[in-house]
C-alpha cells in the first residue's frame, strides 16, 4: 500500500490554507466592491454639503451686491469660501497624481470659512448632513427657536381650509 502518512499528518494544515487562500480572493473582490460603494456614498455626502456652502455664499453675495452694501468684511469672507471650494478636487486626487493634497483639512477649513461668514452675517450656521433627521446634525445647530414650534406653521394662515364632504363611509 503506497500511502503518504505525512499528508495524513497535515490534513489540519492543508484545509487551513486552501480556505485562507479562497476567503483572503473573495474578500478582496468584496472588499473592492463595498469599498467604492462606500466611497461613491460619502463622497456625495461631501458634495451635498459643499454645494449647500457655495450656494449659501453665492445667494449672499448676490443679496450684498443688490442693495449696495459695503460689508468688506462679509464680501471677504465670501470671495475666500468660494476660492477654497474651487479648490476641492473634482476628481479623485488618490488615481491621477500623488499630490500633498489634504481633503479633511481642507474641508474643515471651508466648514470653519462657513461659520465666520455667517457669523459676520448674523446668521446662524445650519450643517446639514444626508440622511440626518429634519436636516440638522446636532440640537444646537437648530433654527433659532425650531424646538419650541416644533410641529408649528411656518406661515401664517388666514382662513380654515373648507371641511372635506364624506359619502359616510366607515370601514
Amino acid at each position: 500500500m503506497d500511502f503518504d502518512l505525512e499528508d495524513l499528518v497535515h490534513v489540519e494544515q492543508t484545509f487551513y490554507d486552501e480556505g485562507y487562500t479562497d476567503g483572503f480572493a473573495h474578500g478582496r473582490i468584496h472588499g473592492l466592491i463595498e469599498g467604492r460603494a462606500l466611497g461613491r456614498e460619502k463622497g456625495y455626502e461631501m458634495w451635498e454639503e459643499l454645494g449647500f456652502y457655495e450656494g449659501f455664499a453665492l445667494m449672499w453675495r448676490a443679496v450684498l451686491e443688490q442693495h449696495g452694501s459695503k460689508d468688506d468684511r462679509a464680501a471677504s469672507n465670501i470671495t475666500h469660501l468660494i476660492g477654497l471650494i474651487a479648490q476641492f478636487p473634482r476628481i479623485n486626487p488618490s488615481s491621477t497624481d500623488s499630490s500633498d493634497l489634504d481633503i479633511p483639512k481642507l474641508f474643515r477649513q471651508i466648514r470653519s470659512r462657513y461659520k465666520a461668514l455667517c457669523a459676520t452675517l448674523g446668521v446662524r450656521p445650519t450643517l446639514r448632513a444626508a440622511g440626518a433627521q429634519d436636516g440638522l446634525d446636532d440640537p444646537g445647530d437648530s433654527p433659532a427657536g425650531a424646538s419650541a414650534v416644533a410641529g408649528q406653521s411656518v406661515w401664517k394662515i388666514d382662513k380654515q381650509p373648507p371641511a372635506r364632504v364624506t359619502n359616510d363611509l366607515s370601514f
